[in-house]
Formats: structure tokens, sequence, C-alpha cells
């Protein structure tokens, strides 16, 4: 397992340097000029070459990889030859002169928002998916089977935003069941916080527990093919104990592969659902730093949304070798 566990870390630091070095050349070597992006319509030669001066972006390539990657780990100043520097502390991710905010900062003061979103909408869709899958499982080719797996497709095939304005106007406009989302923190207003964020839930809830009841369902009946499971009913075990210990365990690797990965993506933020519900995500503050040509910004949220999908891999790599000890050999 110790070995299992060191391959894996050390792939994951590989794939994080490789991942910094994209990241700086994506958005500070590719044709564009961050500086000129900074001044707005009053850009002149001399503000423009200020800027970039002030940016660091005058230096050679491999000074600015050095200084961006010390940032992250040590720190940087910005800005060092004006009365005011801009003192960055680690982990400086950089500056948004847009925002006159650290990219840091502005991450953190969205991503409770993306977070409880993403959390609530697993949980949700985790439960209903696999519960309504095993149940399509062990009721196959009955009409229970063919409803579930009817809306499945029903809700696989609809896109999020065609859902998320279904609901926006028939639960706030038309019936007043809710009123219109106003994102606040649980711990300020709970009641508020579950009024605005049910909606967005039951949105990435609907497309993500479609696609795990087909997942359940047929890695359950691919099991309960196989000789043990045959084996354990012919003991006499309990269909519970049968389908929950051994039939489910045995087939969770895709699930959990799935799940895995899915929430990474929805903790990098869902850019749908926050920008129909109004919510200042992740998402939402991605938009507007593309919109506004906000780099520092935009290479701050695409390299903490990329590290937190590594990070997610490694999470189910050693969730494989728990649920399936003959994966650490490999």
């Amino acid at each position: 397992m110790a070995a299992y566990l060191v391959r894996r870390v050390v792939g994951m630091v590989v794939l994080l340097f490789l991942l910094s070095v994209t990241v700086f050349v994506l958005f500070n070597l590719l044709p564009g000029d961050p500086a000129r992006l900074t001044c707005g319509k009053a850009c002149t030669p001399q503000i423009i070459e200020a800027n970039r001066h002030r940016l660091g972006l005058d230096q050679p390539v491999l000074t600015q990889y050095t200084n961006f990657v010390k940032g992250i780990f040590f720190g940087r100043t910005f800005s060092e030859d004006s009365p005011e520097p801009i003192i960055c502390h680690a982990p400086c991710l950089g500056y948004s002169y847009n925002r006159h905010q650290q990219v840091l900062a502005a991450i953190a003061d969205a991503a409770p928002v993306t977070f409880w979103l993403a959390v609530g909408a697993f949980l949700i869709w985790i439960v209903v998916g696999i519960s309504m899958g095993i149940l399509a499982a062990l009721n196959r080719g009955s009409w229970v089977d063919r409803t579930i797996m009817g809306i499945s497709l029903i809700g696989y095939s609809m896109p999020s935003f065609f859902i998320g304005l279904l609901l926006i106007f028939f639960v706030i406009i038309r019936f007043n069941w809710l009123p219109f989302p106003s994102y606040v923190s649980p711990f300020d207003n709970p009641i508020q916080f579950l009024q605005t964020m049910i909606l967005p839930w039951i949105v990435l809830a609907v497309l993500n527990a479609a696609f795990y009841m087909r997942l359940t369902r047929n890695q359950v009946l691919e099991v309960f093919g196989d000789d043990y499971i045959r084996t354990a009913r012919a003991k006499g075990l309990p269909e519970r104990v049968v389908v929950v210990k051994h039939a489910l365990r045995a087939g969770l690797t895709p699930i959990v592969t799935a799940a895995g990965l899915d929430l990474a993506y929805l903790l990098g933020g869902a850019i749908i659902s926050e920008n129909i519900f109004n919510l200042p995500g992740l998402g939402s503050l991605a938009v507007g730093s593309v919109l506004n040509s906000d780099l520092p910004l935009i290479t701050g949220i695409t390299l903490v949304t990329a590290t937190i999908i590594i990070f997610a891999n490694l999470v189910v790599d050693l969730l494989y070798a728990v649920i399936d000890p003959r994966v650490r050999v490999g």
C-alpha cells in the first residue's frame, strides 16, 4: 500500500509541475499583450510600457516563470517601483489590477458558494442515482425498471440551462413558491440559504442522478451474473446483504471514478447554474474574468480548478485500493 501511495503522489507532483508550466504558457506567452488589457481605452505606448514593467512582463521568460512559481510558495511583490508596492503573501496566485484585489482573495470569496452548491447537489444525485439504479436492477424488465430508465433518459437529455429556466419560471415567477435567489451563508440565514440553493441543487442533481441511475443499474446487473453472487444466494444470505455487501461493492469502482471527478468538476465552478441563479461562485467569477480580460484572475482560477481535479484523481486512486486491493499491484 505504501509503494502504491508513493507512486500516486509522485505522479501528482509531476502533474502539478506540468500544470504550472501549461498555465503559464497559455496566459503569458501566447499572442496578446496583457499589459494593454490593464489600461482600458486610454492606452498610450507610455502607459502600456509602464504596465509591462509593473507586471514584470519586460523580464526574461524564465525569470517570469520563476517569479510565478516563487509567488505560490513564498509570495511576491508587485509594482515594486511605485510609492505603494503591492505585497502578495503566499500562496500568491497573482494580483488583479481590474478588481484591485489579490487573485487568491477573490477566489476565496467565491469558493464557499461553489462548495455548498457542489456538495448539496452531489449528495442528492448520489443518494437518488444509486438507490434508483439498484431498484431498477432488482426489478429488471418490469415496469419499475422501464419507468426509472425512462426518467433517467429524459433527465440526461435535458440541458441544464433549460431545466433551470423552467424552475425559475414555474417555481419562482408563476407560483411564487420561492423568492428570487439571493445567496447568504448558511451560518447567517439557513432558511434563505436553503431557499436560494434548492433549485440549483435540483438542476445539477437531475442531470447527474440520471447518469448514475444507468451506471449503477448496469454495474449491479453485471455483477449479478458472477459465480460468487449465485453462491451467496445459495447460502441463503438476505437479498439486502447480497446487493449491498457483495454486488454493489464489487461494482463500485466506475461509480467512485465518476463521482470523484464529477464532484471535482463542480468544485471548479458550475458556470451555467451559477449564472442562471445569480450565485457569486467560481463559475460566475470565471465568466466575469473572461469578459473583463482579467488574465491574472483567469490564470488563478484555471490553476485552482485544475489542481482540484488532480487531487480528486489521487483520492479516487486511493479509494480504488480500499475497494479493490488488486489495483495496488498495478
